[in-house]
């Protein structure tokens, strides 16, 4: 047994060694395998530029205690890296973190990653990876390039959202990956062959595939995805053909939302009877609305699109399961169905904007017990508001804006105390009343919309117990009294709209309190007191309007102080003292973006004596346009023009305020110079004060002011010479003052009428009579009149035989004009009659009142067209023929015309632009008629018939750049880089001579010329243009943007082209406040010659006397049209 024994230990003494052996192997191989996973994770480490973050991956430390790094074991399987700014590229991230051996997931989101994605040579993605997050960054190149990740070959979730990725030029094999996942929404992708290139290889596993926000075109065929259960592909350009969803069994969320679709749906998705989620709006579709699968339906969207009549019987019997119903912004009619009443589960249920009529079925909502938002806005209901209203207790938004309800507001609105009412819209119906003060017992409000009513009484004290109120609008109503000291409780008050009203006393001064404040409003109204200073204290503080008051006392310095202000108006009051310099220290640092996306109204005034100031800014969310003659009857004024949108400020820390309006008071003092240091400034009146002193010369730093106005005051001196920088003037008026010299020739000053200058005794010049010398006319006058006395008896027997011979003379005249007339008028009945229904003709012409239009002669610029009409530019173009067409462009059409003399003109004939006025239009053909430089092409006069208006410039017989450059064989001419060089260079002295800030103007001419392409060539960019071609391009091979023409002509050419492409990449910058002025654009031409060893003197020597830059400054508040009915 002993033996025995001895081998047994033996036996096991082996086991252990091997075990032992065993154990120490896989150890070293996890060490090492650790090790490896660390110095690639230390090596990712220090390819950052900021070796900062990741603070705790150090060596010699285990990688699995790195922060954002996770294990399976010892070994590395996820990294966690979202919402830090890394700063690299993506090359860095391939080259360290995918060759992780066991990654499986790995995410980045939003963490600055940069670049092209492509891995270095010969590295491979780990084999185990199945998750990659990379939206949120700023990846770019082609689509194409997705491609590189084939080699992550488990690869089944990947987000590429929110980058930069752009459409491939160029065919490819497609993407092979067998994704169950892929996000590339909110990229800049355009092609047609999107879709067909993601399913290239198959798309057996795709269970989510979201393209929204790109632009991107062609078919939708997603039929062979059988598992494919979520697609959103809204906000894009698709437009054409019937989307194939297949069987699409499987198919649960679909959004086919913000294109252009029309074809019939129905069919399309007969088949989707597992989708719970369907997004339809926004598109083009029309008819009633069509059966669609509601088996499951849970959330339906049909807003804005073209929909009429009835909701169909089907919807209400199958909504059982709906959550959200949007039909809004259509056009569908007649009653809310009573079977509503069974969709018990709906949370949303919004029909705005259509035109549904009879009484608030509230017996409908009363069954829908999780009623949170209930939009009815923008349709005909009508009759009283039900008292039964508080019984929607869940109610979180109640919009019934824009109705025809009628009564009062019911006391029992929140009688309930559970009630969760946060946004309450009423306005623009016919409610009476006063506000009930129960109002308060709905405490969770935030937005309380009023106005554009008739009620009366007072604003209740309890309204101050709204503590969570952010926006309260109660303007066109009747209210009286005082605004509540309760108020100043409300501290997350940010609007304050109280226009049109009654209201007495003034601003109390607990609204100090109310810090977050930043739209003010309270004018026409009956508020007196001084201005309190503590308003200079709200750093929120954009728009303050106090006009049409009793306000007193001076203007408090400490507006001033106003961090956002951009917009004063304080016309009409009894404010006495300086304009204190003070007001303008902002300048140049305002941001307020805080207020985007607040609808307004802007109304400008016509300028009659009853109607002060210059217009108004109205808020006006749930308002309808059409009833803004309501205001008429609360103000004198007849409104010019109506401007509306919604906010957008383009401010970064560098705006200014953009309205100003001090006119109407009793100021006095002079003009601060200070005034000057507010470039976006777009409407300036001080007129009707009592101000003196001369106008200062900083005025003319206003680059952008439009509206000028400073009459009524004493203002002395001469008009500075400075202003005749202000190129955007369309209005001035320097009436009624004391302005004596004469009126500087250049710029636009001299083609306002004179009565924007009159009353001012020892002003002369265009427009007003010519300066002259007093004594001297006087002298001669006195010479005149001895000679008179000495030759009158001769004078008398000439005199009478002179006039006999004009009486004679005048009856021929008269008699050959009226021969001369209706012989014009017999020709514009021909051209009536035979053209304006023509197939060859220019139908687009507008003949409707072209006889009156025949007494209108041509204004113009050269002695040989002084006599043109517009009948003779209809003769010259028989009709405006389409044999006459030479030319189309994005500002109209181009005709060569013969006139009777020989002379060959073009006449370009505008599209209409709407809302440009008469005088401006004729201001800028006066300015632009006047500029001569050898390179604009002459305009040689203009005319005004109607609507329509007429250029008439010198006929260029070698035809256009379009003509040169693509057209070359009919033209017989080849421009090479040379010539092409001075043609650019010409350009952009042409409009620097303009004064102007059209760096995209010069863009487009330097394009065209480097690369030798029609700015939409079709063909060659797919769904693009040529500036989105070349962004496309600046991000791969450059090189191929040139003309290939060029680089066959000089190999050495390439430097300098590319230098000219850097300008117009400077052009193309989206921040319009970084593009380069005319000027700079100028000196970069004169540098690439100078660098290039180029004789510069006769291409781009500077005219003499130079040129003025002007810095073109977009208005803050721009139109930005949307349905109405959205808050």
């Amino acid at each position: 047994m002993r033996p025995l024994f001895a081998s047994g230990a033996f036996f096991s003494h082996l086991i252990l060694n091997f075990l032992i052996s065993f154990e120490a192997a896989v150890a070293a191989s996890f060490s090492s395998s650790n090790n490896k996973d660390s110095q690639l994770l230390l090596n990712f480490k220090a390819s950052l530029p900021d070796q900062s973050v990741l603070q705790n991956w150090v060596p010699n430390q285990d990688p699995c205690s790195f922060n954002g790094v996770t294990c399976q074991g010892s070994q590395v399987s996820a990294v966690e890296l979202s919402y830090i700014s890394l700063s690299t590229e993506f090359h860095f991230v391939a080259a360290f973190l995918l060759v992780l051996e066991n990654l499986e997931s790995l995410s980045l989101l939003k963490a600055n990653i940069s670049g092209n994605i492509s891995f270095p040579s010969g590295y491979k993605c780990s084999s185990l990876l199945t998750t990659l997050d990379l939206s949120q960054n700023t990846l770019s190149g082609p689509l194409s390039t997705v491609s590189a990740l084939g080699s992550c070959s488990n690869l089944k979730v990947l987000n590429l959202s929110s980058n930069s990725l752009v459409s491939s030029d160029e065919e490819s094999r497609g993407l092979q990956l067998s994704l169950e996942v892929l996000d590339l929404s909110f990229n800049k992708l355009s092609a047609g062959n999107v879709i067909p290139w993601i399913l290239h290889g198959g798309c057996n596993e795709l269970k989510h595939l979201a393209l929204k926000g790109n632009e991107i075109a062609g078919d939708i065929n997603v039929s062979s995805c059988r598992k494919l259960k979520f697609l959103d592909v809204s906000w894009n350009n698709f437009s054409m053909g019937t989307p194939s969803f297949g069987g699409c069994s499987a198919l649960e969320h679909l959004d086919i939302s913000a294109n252009k679709f029309s074809f019939d749906i129905a069919p399309a998705i007969s088949s989707c009877v597992k989708l719970n989620f369907l997004n339809l709006s926004n598109n083009q579709f029309s008819g009633r609305i069509p059966a669609l699968p509601t088996y499951e339906l849970q959330y339906l969207y049909l807003a804005d699109n073209k929909f009429q009549g009835q909701v169909p019987l089907y919807m209400t019997e199958a909504c059982s399961s709906l959550v959200v119903l949007d039909l809004s912004s259509n056009n569908l009619s007649g009653m809310i169905p009573s079977g509503f009443a069974s969709c018990s589960s709906l949370e949303s249920f919004d029909v705005s904007t259509n035109n549904f009529t009879g009484k608030l079925p509230i017996e409908i909502f009363q069954n829908m017990s999780s009623l949170k938002k209930l939009g009815l806005a923008f349709n005909h209901f009508s009759g009283p508001l039900p008292e039964s209203l508080s019984s929607l207790f869940s109610l979180e938004v109640l919009d019934l804006s824009s109705n025809n309800f009628s009564g009062s507001i019911p006391a029992s609105l929140c009688e309930n105390p559970t009630n969760r009412l946060q946004f309450l819209y009423l306005q623009n119906n016919i409610l009476t009343g006063s506000i009930p003060a129960t109002i308060s017992n709905c405490s969770q409000l935030v937005s309380l919309h009023l106005s554009f009513n008739h009620l009366t009484g007072t604003i209740p004290a309890s309204v101050g117990s709204l503590t969570k109120l952010k926006d309260l609008r109660l303007w066109l109503n009747q209210l009286h009294g005082e605004i509540p000291q309760e108020l100043s409780n409300i501290q997350t008050l940010e609007s304050l709209i109280l226009d049109f009203n009654d209201l007495t006393g003034t601003i109390p001064s607990g609204l100090s309190n109310c810090t977050k404040l930043n739209w003010i409003s309270l004018s026409n109204n009956k508020f007196t007191g001084e201005i309190p200073a503590w308003l200079g204290r709200l750093s929120s503080l954009a728009i303050l309007k106090l006009s049409n008051n009793s306000f007193y006392g001076r203007i408090p310095p400490e507006l001033g102080d106003c961090q956002s202000l951009i917009w004063l108006d304080l016309n009409t009051n009894y404010l006495n003292g300086t304009i204190p310099p003070v007001l303008f220290k902002q300048s140049g640092k305002i941001a307020v973006n805080f207020i985007s996306g607040k609808r307004y109204m802007y109304i400008k005034n016509d300028g009659s004596k009853e109607c002060h100031g210059s217009g108004n800014l109205l808020e006006f969310a749930g308002i309808r346009q059409e009833q803004l003659g309501r205001i008429s009857n609360r103000n004198p004024c007849n409104f010019t023009r109506v401007y509306g949108g919604h906010t957008q400020p383009t401010f970064n820390n560098n705006g200014s305020m953009i309205f100003l309006d001090l006119s109407y008071n009793l100021l006095s003092g002079s003009i601060p110079k200070e005034i000057g240091t507010m470039p976006y400034l777009f409407i300036l009146n001080l007129g009707h004060n009592n101000i003196s002193g001369t106008i200062p010369q900083e005025i003319g730093n206003l680059k952008g002011l439009g509206i000028l106005d400073l009459s009524f005051n004493r203002l002395e001196g001469s008009i500075p010479q400075s202003m005749t920088g202000i190129t955007l003037l369309s209005e001035i008026n320097l009436s009624n003052n004391l302005l004596s010299g004469m009126i500087p020739e250049t710029g636009q000053l001299e083609t306002f009428p004179a009565s924007n200058f009159d009353n001012n005794a020892a002003l002369c010049g265009v427009p007003l009579p010519p300066c002259g010398n007093p004594a001297a006319a006087s002298n001669s006058e006195h010479r005149k009149s001895h000679r008179r006395q000495a030759s009158l008896a001769g004078s008398v027997a000439m005199g009478l035989l002179f006039s006999l011979f004009c009486i004679f003379g005048v009856i021929i005249a008269i008699v050959e004009t009226k021969k001369r007339r209706k012989k014009q008028d017999s020709a514009l009945d021909v051209y009536t009659d035979s053209h304006s229904h023509s197939g060859t003709a220019n139908t687009s012409w507008k003949l409707t009142g072209a006889r009156e239009a025949l007494s209108i002669n041509l204004a113009t610029f050269e002695k040989p067209l002084r006599k043109l009409t517009f009948a003779d530019l209809l003769d010259a173009t028989n009709g405006f023929h389409n044999d006459s067409l030479i030319g189309s462009g994005g500002f109209g059409d181009v005709y060569k015309a013969q006139l009777k003399d020989g002379s060959v003109v073009a006449i370009k004939k505008l599209i209409h632009i709407s809302g440009q006025g008469d005088r401006e239009f004729m201001a800028e053909m006066e300015t632009i008629g006047k500029i001569k430089h050898q390179n604009l092409v002459p305009l040689l006069g203009y005319c005004k018939v109607g609507e329509e208006r007429l250029l008439v410039y010198e006929y260029m017989k070698y035809g256009s750049l379009e003509d040169i450059l693509h057209g070359q064989k009919r033209a017989g001419i080849k421009l090479n880089w040379a010539a092409r060089r001075k043609i650019a260079v010409g350009a952009a002295r042409g409009l620097a001579a303009m004064d102007t800030h059209l760096s995209v103007s010069t863009l487009a001419v330097l394009l065209e010329l480097l690369t030798g392409k029609r700015p939409t060539d079709s063909a060659d960019f797919g769904d693009n243009n040529l500036v989105g071609w070349v962004k496309q391009h600046a991000k791969l091979k450059i090189s191929d943007v040139f003309d290939p023409e060029l680089m066959k002509e000089d190999s050495n050419l390439e430097i300098e082209l590319l230098q000219h492409l850097k300008v117009a990449c400077a052009c193309l910058d989206d921040r319009h406040w970084r593009r380069p002025t005319m000027i700079q654009v100028m000196t970069m031409f004169k540098e690439i010659q100078a660098e290039s060893g180029l004789e510069t003197r006769s291409t781009i020597a500077t005219d003499n006397g130079g040129f003025d830059t002007v810095e073109m400054a977009d208005m803050t508040i721009e139109e930005v049209p949307e349905p109405e009915g959205k808050q």
